[in-house]
């Protein structure tokens, strides 16, 4: 079937701008240039303008002695429809006025800001997190609960959406934040592509403190990959973990272990994420009855399902819809 209003292209996103400065962490800022800055050809419609701006100097001094020259100024903010601010270089030094001056002015008159780690820092000291939820690195909560008292820290969660302010964790959550734009300008469908090309899962549920002492593996070894895959065309079946150790030829008890060694989280919680996942696509491409998604991702009961997607997503299977849906204005 077809995605509903296929023939519907998406808007422009127009420009994102994200910001150099001396000290500069290139990881963080090629999560930018990586979901924003690259040429995607294998989209038909218009992709974002992206721009590197300096806070400081053209030329900034990156992490690693890495020189990074901007193409345009403080004053490109004010096209900017997206901000992206990388780590802070020090959580106790005040960013130079004229950066949160120019921050607070686009902020003001419509433009997204999203924080990376300790770019938050950079946000809450332009404003623009004063009584709204916001979340960093979790070495750094303490930090940013005693400079700004005034923002309700949320410590365990990858990313908050505050509308026009969008907060990371840890480094490697700015994907996820970034991801999660993509996925409120194009839907879920593209954010899965761009995910692709990144080879990283499109959604990762759960919060940080999963992450302190040991990352997820995104896609463990041969066997349990496999596995996977099985269990992925299954969805709209009940899949029992023991089925999944069969297919896997190993005791339930092994490949409990090894599932969890593998992914960094139990085979029960990660079927609840693909039958939240394919629930999304459903939901966005799809014409189909609530009922119908909710049987074609494994649940009997549509109560339990809209009860399981809250929880995971954090919004009604309807509001969802109206809000993702392919076309929808």
């Amino acid at each position: 079937m077809p995605p509903a209003a296929a023939n519907t292209r998406p808007r422009d996103p127009g420009l994102v701008a994200v910001i150099a400065y001396d000290g500069l962490c290139t990881f963080e800022f090629g999560i930018a240039v990586e979901v924003f800055g690259l040429p995607r050809p294998e989209f038909d419609f218009s992709w974002y303008q992206f721009t590197v701006v300096a806070a400081e100097g053209r030329r900034s001094r990156a992490i690693g002695g890495v020189v990074i020259e901007a193409g345009a100024s403080l004053a490109r903010l004010k096209a900017a429809s997206t901000i992206i601010v990388p780590g802070w270089r020090d959580r106790n030094e005040r960013p130079p006025e004229r950066l949160l001056r120019a921050i607070s002015q686009a902020a003001a008159r419509g433009a997204r800001c999203v924080s990376i780690c300790s770019g938050v820092f950079v946000l809450a000291a332009a404003g623009l997190l004063d009584g709204k939820r916001a979340t960093t690195h979790w070495r750094h909560i303490p930090d940013l609960k005693r400079l700004y008292p005034d923002i309700s820290v949320e410590e365990d969660t990858l990313y908050v959406d505050e509308g026009n302010v969008i907060t990371s964790a840890g480094s490697a959550a700015g994907i996820d934040a970034c991801l999660h734009l993509v996925r409120r300008d194009f839907g879920s469908r593209v954010a899965n592509a761009v995910a692709r090309r990144l080879v990283m899962p499109p959604h990762r549920d759960g919060g940080q403190a999963q992450y302190v002492v040991a990352p997820v593996q995104a896609r463990p070894g041969r066997t349990i990959g496999e596995v996977m895959d099985w269990a992925r065309a299954r969805l709209s079946h009940p899949i029992a973990i023991s089925a999944m150790a069969k297919r896997a030829r190993m005791s339930e008890r092994t490949f409990l272990r090894r599932f969890s060694d593998g992914t960094g989280s139990s085979p029960a919680a990660w079927l609840q994420q693909e039958r939240m996942a394919r629930a999304r696509e459903l939901l966005e491409n799809a014409t189909l009855s609530l009922a119908d998604v909710s049987a074609q991702c494994g649940y009997q009961s549509l109560e339990t399902f809209r009860v399981a997607f809250r929880r995971s997503v954090g919004t009604s299977p309807a509001a969802y819809r109206s809000r993702f849906r392919t076309g929808a204005s």
